[in-house]
Protein backbone atom coordinates (compact mmCIF):
# COMPACT_ATOMS: atom_id res chain seq x y z
CA UNK A 1 0.00 0.00 0.00
CA UNK A 2 1.62 3.31 -0.88
CA UNK A 3 0.67 6.84 0.79
CA UNK A 4 0.98 9.73 -1.17
CA UNK A 5 3.13 13.03 0.23
CA UNK A 6 0.89 15.02 -1.21
CA UNK A 7 -1.30 17.47 1.27
CA UNK A 8 -4.93 18.49 0.10
CA UNK A 9 -4.37 22.01 0.27
CA UNK A 10 -7.60 23.58 1.89
CA UNK A 11 -8.94 26.52 0.55
CA UNK A 12 -10.74 29.51 2.08
CA UNK A 13 -14.42 29.92 1.94
CA UNK A 14 -15.80 31.72 -0.97
CA UNK A 15 -19.12 33.88 -1.29
CA UNK A 16 -20.50 31.07 -3.68
CA UNK A 17 -19.83 28.38 -0.55
CA UNK A 18 -21.93 30.71 1.64
CA UNK A 19 -24.22 30.96 -0.83
CA UNK A 20 -24.70 27.00 -1.05
CA UNK A 21 -25.11 26.02 1.98
CA UNK A 22 -27.13 28.41 3.14
CA UNK A 23 -29.58 27.90 0.12
CA UNK A 24 -29.29 31.51 -0.97
CA UNK A 25 -27.26 32.77 -4.25
CA UNK A 26 -23.51 34.40 -3.52
CA UNK A 27 -25.08 37.50 -4.72
CA UNK A 28 -27.47 37.63 -1.45
CA UNK A 29 -24.56 36.49 0.72
CA UNK A 30 -22.50 39.18 -0.64
CA UNK A 31 -24.96 41.69 -0.12
CA UNK A 32 -25.34 40.63 3.28
CA UNK A 33 -21.99 40.62 4.48
CA UNK A 34 -20.82 43.72 2.93
CA UNK A 35 -23.76 45.81 4.06
CA UNK A 36 -25.03 46.73 0.23
CA UNK A 37 -28.00 48.93 0.43
CA UNK A 38 -29.83 46.10 -1.56
CA UNK A 39 -29.25 44.23 1.60
CA UNK A 40 -32.88 45.41 2.80
CA UNK A 41 -34.71 43.60 0.46
CA UNK A 42 -33.17 40.25 1.94
CA UNK A 43 -36.07 38.55 4.63
CA UNK A 44 -34.51 39.01 8.07
CA UNK A 45 -35.05 35.10 8.66
CA UNK A 46 -33.00 34.52 5.10
CA UNK A 47 -29.96 37.08 6.74
CA UNK A 48 -29.88 35.03 9.89
CA UNK A 49 -29.11 32.11 8.26
CA UNK A 50 -26.58 33.80 5.24
CA UNK A 51 -24.83 35.37 8.71
CA UNK A 52 -24.85 32.40 10.80
CA UNK A 53 -23.87 30.17 7.71
CA UNK A 54 -21.02 32.85 7.18
CA UNK A 55 -19.51 32.44 10.81
CA UNK A 56 -20.18 28.52 11.00
CA UNK A 57 -17.92 27.95 7.67
CA UNK A 58 -15.47 30.99 8.98
CA UNK A 59 -15.97 33.02 6.40
CA UNK A 60 -13.10 36.38 5.46
CA UNK A 61 -14.13 39.05 3.19
CA UNK A 62 -11.29 39.00 0.46
CA UNK A 63 -9.69 42.35 0.95
CA UNK A 64 -7.57 42.20 -2.94
CA UNK A 65 -11.41 42.00 -4.11
CA UNK A 66 -12.79 44.90 -1.71
CA UNK A 67 -9.71 46.95 -2.86
CA UNK A 68 -10.09 46.46 -6.18
CA UNK A 69 -13.53 47.54 -5.84
CA UNK A 70 -12.62 50.77 -3.58
CA UNK A 71 -9.61 51.40 -5.73
CA UNK A 72 -7.48 51.53 -2.44
CA UNK A 73 -5.46 48.68 -1.01
CA UNK A 74 -5.11 50.48 2.35
CA UNK A 75 -1.27 50.21 1.84
CA UNK A 76 1.37 52.68 2.21
CA UNK A 77 4.90 51.53 0.76
CA UNK A 78 8.41 52.95 2.04
CA UNK A 79 11.36 52.52 0.13
CA UNK A 80 15.48 53.21 0.89
CA UNK A 81 18.28 51.94 0.48
CA UNK A 82 19.86 50.47 3.85
CA UNK A 83 23.56 51.39 4.21
CA UNK A 84 25.83 49.29 5.72
CA UNK A 85 28.15 46.18 5.24
CA UNK A 86 25.75 43.45 6.61
CA UNK A 87 27.05 43.59 10.07
CA UNK A 88 25.51 46.65 11.35
CA UNK A 89 21.48 48.33 11.70
CA UNK A 90 21.23 51.49 10.51
CA UNK A 91 19.60 53.27 13.07
CA UNK A 92 18.54 56.58 11.05
CA UNK A 93 16.51 54.34 8.68
CA UNK A 94 15.12 52.14 11.44
CA UNK A 95 13.89 55.23 13.78
CA UNK A 96 11.75 57.04 10.75
CA UNK A 97 10.56 53.77 9.52
CA UNK A 98 9.28 53.69 13.11
CA UNK A 99 7.81 56.79 13.42
CA UNK A 100 5.58 55.91 9.94
CA UNK A 101 4.53 52.40 11.56
CA UNK A 102 2.50 54.31 14.27
CA UNK A 103 0.40 56.65 11.90
CA UNK A 104 0.04 53.87 9.26
CA UNK A 105 -1.06 51.72 12.34
CA UNK A 106 -3.01 54.45 13.60
CA UNK A 107 -5.23 54.63 10.81
CA UNK A 108 -5.32 51.45 9.94
CA UNK A 109 -3.33 51.26 7.13
CA UNK A 110 -0.52 48.31 5.91
CA UNK A 111 2.64 49.10 5.16
CA UNK A 112 4.96 47.48 2.80
CA UNK A 113 8.98 47.61 2.81
CA UNK A 114 11.10 47.96 -0.03
CA UNK A 115 14.80 47.73 -0.19
CA UNK A 116 16.85 48.86 -2.61
CA UNK A 117 20.09 48.20 -3.16
CA UNK A 118 21.18 51.64 -4.05
CA UNK A 119 19.75 54.91 -5.71
CA UNK A 120 19.69 54.66 -9.07
CA UNK A 121 18.78 57.27 -12.11
CA UNK A 122 17.22 55.22 -13.77
CA UNK A 123 13.04 55.30 -11.89
CA UNK A 124 12.26 51.76 -13.42
CA UNK A 125 12.25 50.15 -9.66
CA UNK A 126 10.40 52.90 -8.47
CA UNK A 127 7.67 52.64 -10.97
CA UNK A 128 7.57 49.08 -10.40
CA UNK A 129 6.64 49.37 -6.56
CA UNK A 130 3.84 51.58 -7.95
CA UNK A 131 2.16 48.46 -9.98
CA UNK A 132 -1.06 48.40 -7.97
CA UNK A 133 0.12 47.30 -4.38
CA UNK A 134 0.27 50.35 -2.73
CA UNK A 135 -1.54 53.50 -2.70
CA UNK A 136 1.36 55.77 -2.24
CA UNK A 137 5.05 55.97 -1.16
CA UNK A 138 7.43 57.04 1.71
CA UNK A 139 11.21 57.81 -0.21
CA UNK A 140 13.93 57.71 2.74
CA UNK A 141 16.98 59.21 1.74
CA UNK A 142 16.44 59.33 -1.73
CA UNK A 143 19.60 60.12 -3.85
CA UNK A 144 17.81 61.07 -7.17
CA UNK A 145 17.67 63.80 -9.75
CA UNK A 146 15.08 65.88 -10.51
CA UNK A 147 14.96 63.71 -14.27
CA UNK A 148 14.23 60.79 -12.45
CA UNK A 149 11.29 62.58 -10.31
CA UNK A 150 10.30 63.82 -13.74
CA UNK A 151 9.55 60.15 -14.56
CA UNK A 152 7.99 58.86 -11.17
CA UNK A 153 3.74 57.48 -12.19
CA UNK A 154 1.60 60.19 -11.84
CA UNK A 155 -0.92 58.68 -10.27
CA UNK A 156 0.85 57.74 -7.22
CA UNK A 157 1.34 59.89 -4.66
CA UNK A 158 5.13 60.70 -2.91
CA UNK A 159 6.59 62.24 0.44
CA UNK A 160 10.33 61.94 0.97
CA UNK A 161 12.49 62.44 3.92
CA UNK A 162 16.02 64.12 3.07
CA UNK A 163 15.61 64.19 -0.72
CA UNK A 164 19.10 65.27 -1.78
CA UNK A 165 17.30 67.55 -4.11
CA UNK A 166 13.76 69.26 -4.63
CA UNK A 167 12.02 66.27 -6.81
CA UNK A 168 8.75 67.40 -8.80
CA UNK A 169 5.41 66.85 -7.47
CA UNK A 170 7.25 65.02 -4.19
CA UNK A 171 6.98 66.77 -0.54
CA UNK A 172 9.78 66.36 0.93
CA UNK A 173 10.27 66.25 5.12
CA UNK A 174 13.72 67.36 6.18
CA UNK A 175 15.12 69.31 9.33
CA UNK A 176 17.56 72.04 9.80
CA UNK A 177 21.06 70.33 9.38
CA UNK A 178 23.25 73.60 8.75
CA UNK A 179 21.27 75.08 12.13
CA UNK A 180 22.56 71.72 13.87
CA UNK A 181 26.22 71.31 12.93
CA UNK A 182 26.53 74.95 13.38
CA UNK A 183 25.43 74.56 17.01
CA UNK A 184 26.66 71.62 17.71
CA UNK A 185 30.20 73.46 16.42
CA UNK A 186 29.25 76.55 18.91
CA UNK A 187 28.87 73.66 21.90
CA UNK A 188 32.26 72.53 21.36
CA UNK A 189 34.10 75.95 20.94
CA UNK A 190 32.31 76.63 24.19
CA UNK A 191 33.72 73.62 26.27
CA UNK A 192 37.11 75.76 25.15
CA UNK A 193 37.68 73.62 21.99
CA UNK A 194 39.55 75.65 19.08
CA UNK A 195 41.63 72.65 16.79
CA UNK A 196 38.37 71.20 15.78
CA UNK A 197 38.01 68.65 13.03
CA UNK A 198 34.82 67.52 10.65
CA UNK A 199 34.36 64.00 9.65
CA UNK A 200 31.74 65.03 6.90
CA UNK A 201 29.40 62.67 4.89
CA UNK A 202 30.11 62.22 1.40
CA UNK A 203 31.21 65.56 -0.38
CA UNK A 204 28.24 66.52 -2.97
CA UNK A 205 25.22 65.23 -0.92
CA UNK A 206 22.70 67.71 0.39
CA UNK A 207 22.66 66.87 4.12
CA UNK A 208 26.47 66.52 3.85
CA UNK A 209 27.03 69.71 2.47
CA UNK A 210 24.55 71.68 4.95
CA UNK A 211 26.44 70.04 7.89
CA UNK A 212 29.69 71.13 6.55
CA UNK A 213 28.80 75.02 6.19
CA UNK A 214 27.19 74.91 9.09
CA UNK A 215 30.59 73.73 10.67
CA UNK A 216 32.76 76.54 8.79
CA UNK A 217 29.92 79.65 10.02
CA UNK A 218 30.68 78.31 13.69
CA UNK A 219 34.55 78.26 13.13
CA UNK A 220 34.51 81.35 11.40
CA UNK A 221 32.04 83.51 13.24
CA UNK A 222 34.20 82.30 16.42
CA UNK A 223 37.50 83.92 14.65
CA UNK A 224 39.19 80.58 14.49
CA UNK A 225 41.15 80.64 11.37
CA UNK A 226 38.84 77.73 8.73
CA UNK A 227 41.16 75.26 7.52
CA UNK A 228 39.89 72.85 4.56
CA UNK A 229 42.21 70.27 5.40
CA UNK A 230 40.39 69.96 8.50
CA UNK A 231 37.41 68.05 6.65
CA UNK A 232 37.88 64.27 6.44
CA UNK A 233 35.20 62.84 3.91
CA UNK A 234 33.53 59.56 4.85
CA UNK A 235 29.72 57.57 4.48
CA UNK A 236 27.33 57.57 6.79
CA UNK A 237 28.16 54.27 8.53
CA UNK A 238 30.19 53.48 11.12
CA UNK A 239 32.47 51.03 9.27
CA UNK A 240 33.42 54.06 7.21
CA UNK A 241 33.90 56.27 10.34
CA UNK A 242 36.21 54.24 11.63
CA UNK A 243 38.61 53.29 8.60
CA UNK A 244 38.42 57.23 7.87
CA UNK A 245 39.77 58.21 11.43
CA UNK A 246 42.15 55.21 10.82
CA UNK A 247 43.57 56.67 7.82
CA UNK A 248 43.38 60.34 9.35
CA UNK A 249 45.73 58.92 12.54
CA UNK A 250 48.26 56.73 10.58
CA UNK A 251 48.52 60.24 8.01
CA UNK A 252 49.57 62.49 11.20
CA UNK A 253 51.61 59.94 13.80
CA UNK A 254 53.51 62.08 15.95
CA UNK A 255 51.06 65.20 15.08
CA UNK A 256 49.15 66.85 17.78
CA UNK A 257 45.77 65.17 18.14
CA UNK A 258 42.55 67.72 17.44
CA UNK A 259 41.03 68.61 20.22
CA UNK A 260 37.42 67.39 18.93
CA UNK A 261 35.85 65.53 16.52
CA UNK A 262 32.29 66.43 15.21
CA UNK A 263 31.10 63.63 12.94
CA UNK A 264 28.40 63.68 10.48
CA UNK A 265 26.55 60.77 11.97
CA UNK A 266 25.99 59.08 15.09
CA UNK A 267 26.96 55.91 13.40
CA UNK A 268 30.78 57.79 12.09
CA UNK A 269 31.28 59.04 15.44
CA UNK A 270 31.28 55.12 16.92
CA UNK A 271 33.45 54.06 13.95
CA UNK A 272 35.36 57.51 15.05
CA UNK A 273 35.73 56.19 18.61
CA UNK A 274 36.95 52.31 17.70
CA UNK A 275 39.20 53.98 15.84
CA UNK A 276 40.77 55.55 19.21
CA UNK A 277 39.97 53.10 21.03
CA UNK A 278 42.36 50.77 19.21
CA UNK A 279 45.55 53.34 19.79
CA UNK A 280 44.77 53.83 23.73
CA UNK A 281 43.18 56.75 22.81
CA UNK A 282 40.49 57.54 25.40
CA UNK A 283 37.01 60.03 24.94
CA UNK A 284 36.94 62.92 26.22
CA UNK A 285 39.95 62.60 28.24
CA UNK A 286 42.32 63.02 24.94
CA UNK A 287 39.60 63.81 22.25
CA UNK A 288 36.54 65.30 22.61
CA UNK A 289 33.58 63.78 19.95
CA UNK A 290 30.18 64.73 18.79
CA UNK A 291 27.69 63.13 16.23
CA UNK A 292 24.70 63.99 14.54
CA UNK A 293 21.23 62.54 14.45
CA UNK A 294 20.45 61.66 18.56
CA UNK A 295 19.88 57.54 17.01
CA UNK A 296 19.53 54.96 20.01
CA UNK A 297 23.08 54.42 19.26
CA UNK A 298 24.42 57.82 20.95
CA UNK A 299 22.55 56.90 23.95
CA UNK A 300 24.03 53.63 24.12
CA UNK A 301 27.83 54.52 23.37
CA UNK A 302 30.46 54.56 26.12
CA UNK A 303 30.77 57.41 27.23
CA UNK A 304 27.35 58.79 25.64
CA UNK A 305 27.53 60.70 22.35
CA UNK A 306 26.85 64.39 22.41
CA UNK A 307 24.68 64.85 19.73
CA UNK A 308 22.40 66.90 17.43
CA UNK A 309 19.32 65.82 18.25
CA UNK A 310 16.89 65.55 14.46
CA UNK A 311 13.04 64.44 15.61
CA UNK A 312 13.51 60.78 13.42
CA UNK A 313 10.89 59.51 14.88
CA UNK A 314 8.23 62.60 14.27
CA UNK A 315 9.68 63.30 10.81
CA UNK A 316 8.65 59.67 9.70
CA UNK A 317 5.39 59.88 11.40
CA UNK A 318 4.55 63.55 9.79
CA UNK A 319 5.32 62.04 6.14
CA UNK A 320 2.80 59.39 6.87
CA UNK A 321 0.39 61.88 7.94
CA UNK A 322 1.22 63.61 4.52
CA UNK A 323 1.62 60.34 2.11
CA UNK A 324 -2.36 59.53 3.74
CA UNK A 325 -3.96 62.72 3.58
CA UNK A 326 -2.51 63.21 -0.17
CA UNK A 327 -4.38 59.99 -0.80
CA UNK A 328 -7.63 60.29 0.81
CA UNK A 329 -7.91 63.91 -0.35
CA UNK A 330 -5.90 63.77 -3.92
CA UNK A 331 -7.81 67.15 -5.19
CA UNK A 332 -6.38 69.22 -2.96
CA UNK A 333 -3.12 71.08 -4.21
CA UNK A 334 0.21 70.61 -3.34
CA UNK A 335 0.63 74.07 -2.52
CA UNK A 336 -1.53 73.55 0.54
CA UNK A 337 1.48 71.86 2.23
CA UNK A 338 4.86 73.88 2.70
CA UNK A 339 7.12 72.15 1.11
CA UNK A 340 9.84 71.43 2.43
CA UNK A 341 8.26 70.68 5.82
CA UNK A 342 11.55 71.37 8.23
CA UNK A 343 11.62 70.51 11.92
CA UNK A 344 13.93 72.21 14.16
CA UNK A 345 16.92 70.16 16.28
CA UNK A 346 19.09 70.82 19.00
CA UNK A 347 22.02 69.79 20.68
CA UNK A 348 22.25 67.04 23.19
CA UNK A 349 25.43 67.00 25.68
CA UNK A 350 26.44 64.06 27.14
CA UNK A 351 29.77 62.42 28.35
CA UNK A 352 31.73 62.23 25.36
CA UNK A 353 32.17 66.08 25.27
CA UNK A 354 34.84 67.68 27.87
CA UNK A 355 37.27 70.69 28.10
CA UNK A 356 40.01 69.94 26.13
CA UNK A 357 43.34 68.35 28.19
CA UNK A 358 45.74 70.46 29.07
CA UNK A 359 48.66 68.71 27.42
CA UNK A 360 48.40 68.60 23.80
CA UNK A 361 48.07 64.74 22.77
CA UNK A 362 50.32 63.22 20.17
CA UNK A 363 49.25 60.76 17.77
CA UNK A 364 50.64 57.90 18.55
CA UNK A 365 52.20 55.21 15.92
CA UNK A 366 50.11 52.51 14.65
CA UNK A 367 50.09 49.19 16.70
CA UNK A 368 51.96 46.36 14.65
CA UNK A 369 49.99 44.35 12.40
CA UNK A 370 49.71 40.77 14.06
CA UNK A 371 51.69 38.16 11.96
Amino acid sequence: MTHSNKTKRVRATTLADVGLAAGVSAMAVSAVLNGALTSSRIAPKTRKRILETAALLNYRANGTARALASRRMHTIGVAGVVDGNGLEFNHYFLEILSGILMTAGRREENTTLFTLHEWSPDPEPIRRFCDGRIDGLILIAPRLTVETGRMFPAYTPFVAVHANCPLPGVINVESDEEDGAYEVTRHLIARGHRDIIHITGPRGLLGAERRIRGFERAIVNAGIHFDSSRLVEASFTTSDGRIAMRQWLKAHVGDRLPQAAFCASDAIAVGCMEALAELGLRVPDDISIAGFDDTFTARTTVPQLTTVRQPLWSMGNRAAEILLDRIEHPERPLTDTPNPVVFPVEVISRASVASPPVAARVVPPQPAAAS
